[in-house]
Order: C-alpha cells, then structure tokens, then sequence
C-alpha cells in the first residue's frame, strides 16, 4: 500500500482526536478527583476542535486516501460534525450526574473519545475493514462504559447482554462482508460496486452475504427483530451512557448503512432485494416499536421502544432507494438525535444523588415546579410525535413523500397509522407534567450550562420546525454530492 503525507489531510479530524486521546489518557493519571474538572474540560475542547477540523474538511468532490481505505466528503464532515456536537452535548447534560455516582472519572471521558473515534471512522470508510475497524472500537468502548458502574447489578447485566448480543451482530456482518468478497474479490466500496454492476459477481453468493449485511444492520440500528438489547440496554445503562448510546451511535449507525446498502450494494438488482427485507423491518419496527412502549412505566424504557419506532421510519427513507429518501433519511436521524438530546437530557437534569428520575410518575406536576423544563420536554413528545410544527413532522413528513414516491402508498398509511399510536404515548408525558399534581415541590437544581444547552435544545427543535429547508437542503446536498448512487 503506497503512503503519502496528502493522504493524511481527509483524516486529520481522526488524527488529532487520536492524539488527544493518548494526551488525556496519560495526563489525567496525574490530576486528583478535586481537579477531574480538568479531564471534562480537556475532553470538550478535544470534541469541540476535532469538530471545527472536521467542518474545515467539506469538499464538493470526495477525497480518498490510505489507497481507497478512507473517504473524505461532504457527507462525511456533516456527520463528523454532529457525531462530536452531539458526544459534548451529552458530556454536558451528564456532568452533574456522574459526579454523585463515582463516574466521574478519567475512564469515562476517554472512552467517550474512544467511541467518538470508532464513529468518525465508520462515516468515512471506504472499505469493509475501515467500516468494521470502526465499528467495533465504538461497540466496545459502549460495552465498556454500560459497565462503568460496576456497584450495580443492572449495569452488569445490561453490559453482558449487550457484548454477547453485539458479538453474534458482528459475526453476522463478519460473516456477510466475507461472502460478499467471495462474490465480487474486493472489499473496497469502489471496487465491489464495479463488479456488481459490470456483471462480474456471483449474484447467488452476493444475495447471501446481502442477507447476513442486513441482519448486522438491523442490530446495530435497533430494528425489529434485532431489537433485543435495546429495551435492556437503555433501562439498565447508566442514563448518562444511555443518552451516549441513542444519540451519537444513531448518526454512525446511518452513515454505516449509507456506505454498505447505498453506495456498495445499490446496484438496482440488488436494490429490489434488500428493499423487501427492509420493508419488513420497518414495518415490524414500527408495530412493535409503538405498541409495546403504550405498556412501559419507566420512562428510559419507553424511550428505547420509542427508538425502535423511529429506526422503522429511518428505515422506511432508506428503502425508496432513491436520493431524495437518503436525504429525508439524514435529516430524519439529525432531527431524531436533536429530539433524543433534550429528552435524555431532561432525565438526567430531574435526577440527583441517590435517585434515578426515571419513571413516568418521577414527571408528574413538572410544571409547577419548573414550568421552563415542562415545556422543553412538551416540545422534545411533541417533536418525537410528528406534531407540527416541530421538526419532527417535517422529518416524518419528507420520509413519507419519499416512501410514496416509490409507490409504497401502503407502507405510508401504515406509518401514519403506527404514528397516530405512537402519539399516544408521548401525550402520555404531557398529560403527567400539566394535568396531575406533583408529589414533591423541591425545587430543580441544575448548573447553569446544563440548563442554557437545554434551552437551546428547545428552542432548536422549534427553530429547525419553523424552518427546516436549509438542513434538509444540506442533507440532500451532502447525499448528491458524495454518494455513489446508481440510477
């Protein structure tokens, strides 16, 4: 493999935030637990930097380098951006609770940075190796740090049945990438599509690995029936690395079945065949997802079958096979990880020492104890429930255009439908915040950075509902520009 030093300029983002990494590591060994403030704020200025870089990198044509192992795009550096905004987002709003539960710890941040990594390596892979490197020093790092809390049976137990379950995942996409490379004798992205679309692969081998590919993508999604850990994950996890898992992750996840389904198996032969198996997880998601959160008293749990619903409608602008869906398909994961920020986010600021605010009952009466926070939280369920006009309606609304384009008339009116019950749910939480009576009066006590980031989160999802063409524009533009799309 031949090396220059231009081939370091699309993964200078990754560069630096390796480099910081190592520089924390070593350094917070000599910082005592009165100054782990030094760690925290090391660690957001590392996220804070590495995001500028990543912006600094956007070109309107595509950059490889590491001989096709690595892309540099525009497509790449939106993400890149919203993977780190959102990881110090959640470093922010987790501040005040990891401090009261001993986890407020060099460990953590590191493996918050290490995560990162595995995610910024995962949006601009160009290779099957890149793209399982990548994901799996984000899978561990996660496993970790469920585990952080290693006092608690809930945690351990969570952590375990999410390394065992990630395991069979990675064996399965292992397994799939190894057929695909039977099929097509590459594993770079490039090289597979040409094969595909000149004829040159084994069709009947290809269709096998593509199963085993789909398979590992509905779990690392979420989707029904790969959807297992998600309720165990998110309830047991510390809410902290709860708001880490189903925000950030969610971002990669997309960009992951962007460069595998899209870009490296979106020859219109292959698209026929992997839309049906999507159609079936969408739809599954979606039933499931809705229906099951309607019986869940924890809140974090209600929000994991929430996540399960939403990854369906990500998967319903996947499946158009078409620019516009992978464009309505960005700007749904974006809206969902700006919605999922603010309503983790909520959690972790009701909650204090000695107690977890994470039952529906811990809600009730919030706005007579903090009218402001009861109305965040109304917009983040109204957000989630597609009601306008936040931008949720209009990321529901643009993957439904997307899915009738295709003729799938059927599959939106199921959606809509699924949606209408979902509603149901997340009018459920406004209903406890206004209309009953709160048990405890004490007031809410949180910094003032967690209360400031929580108000701009707010007032986001309002602001991207009134005017939601500039992201939506630019997660379109970002897919035409960067994305090998048959047509």
């Amino acid at each position: 493999m031949e090396f220059s030093m231009m081939d370091l300029a699309p993964a200078l983002a990754e560069i630096f935030l390796l480099a910081a990494v190592c520089i924390i590591l070593v350094a917070d060994l000599f910082i005592s637990d009165q100054h782990r403030h030094l760690t925290y704020w090391a660690t957001q200025i590392t996220l804070v930097m590495t995001a500028l870089i990543a912006a600094g990198g956007a070109g309107s044509e595509p950059v490889y380098a590491f001989s096709g192992l690595f892309v540099g795009d525009a497509f790449s550096s939106i993400l890149k951006v919203g993977v780190c905004l959102s990881v110090a987002a959640g470093l922010v709003y987790s501040r005040a609770y990891l401090g009261p539960r001993g986890m407020y710890r060099g460990e953590y941040f590191v493996l918050a940075l290490f995560a990162t990594l595995g995610m910024l390596v995962m949006v601009s892979a160009n290779h099957f190796l890149t793209l399982y490197l990548g994901l799996e020093l984000l899978s561990l790092s996660l496993y970790a740090m469920v585990a952080l809390a290693r006092d608690s049976a809930r945690s351990t137990e969570a952590a375990m049945k999410y390394f065992v379950l990630g395991a069979l995942a990675s064996g399965m996409l292992l397994y799939g990438m190894s057929m695909i490379y039977g099929a097509t004798a590459s594993l770079e992205i490039g090289d597979v599509i040409a094969a595909v679309q000149s004829g040159q692969s084994n069709t009947t081998i290809l269709k096998f690995g593509l199963v085993f590919v789909v398979a590992g993508i509905g779990f690392k999604l979420g989707a029904v029936p790969f959807h297992m850990w998600v309720p165990d994950v998110y309830h047991g996890a510390p809410t902290a690395v709860t708001l880490l898992i189903g925000t950030a992750p969610k971002l990669a996840a997309f960009a992951f079945v962007a460069r595998l389904l899209v870009e490296a198996l979106g020859a219109e032969e292959l698209v026929v065949e992997w839309r049906q198996m999507l159609v079936l997880l969408s739809v599954a998601s979606l039933i499931l997802g809705n229906v099951v959160a309607i019986a869940q008293t924890n809140l974090k749990r209600m929000l994991a079958y929430s996540t399960i619903s939403h990854m369906g409608f990500l998967l319903l602008g996947v499946l158009s096979g078409t620019a516009q869906g992978y464009g309505a398909a960005m700007f749904y994961v974006s809206a969902y990880v700006i919605m999922a920020l603010g309503a983790f986010g909520m959690i972790l600021l009701m909650s204090r020492d000695g107690y977890e605010a994470e039952e529906l009952e811990d809600l009730k009466g919030l706005n007579q104890r903090h009218p402001w926070y009861a109305f965040i939280m109304l917009v983040m369920m109204f957000s989630m429930a597609g009601v306008p006009p936040t931008v949720g309606f209009w990321a529901k609304l643009s993957v439904l255009q997307a899915v009738v384009s295709i003729g799938y008339v059927w599959l939106a009116v199921l959606a809509v439908l699924m949606s209408l019950i979902g509603a149901f749910y997340y009018l459920r939480v406004v209903k406890l915040m206004y209309f009953d009576e709160a048990p405890q009066r004490e007031p809410i006590e949180a910094g003032m950075d967690s209360r400031m980031l929580l108000s701009v989160n707010g007032i986001a999802v309002l602001a991207l509902g009134v005017v939601p063409g500039a992201l939506l524009a630019t997660c379109e533009r970002a897919i035409t520009l960067s994305l090998r799309i048959a047509s």
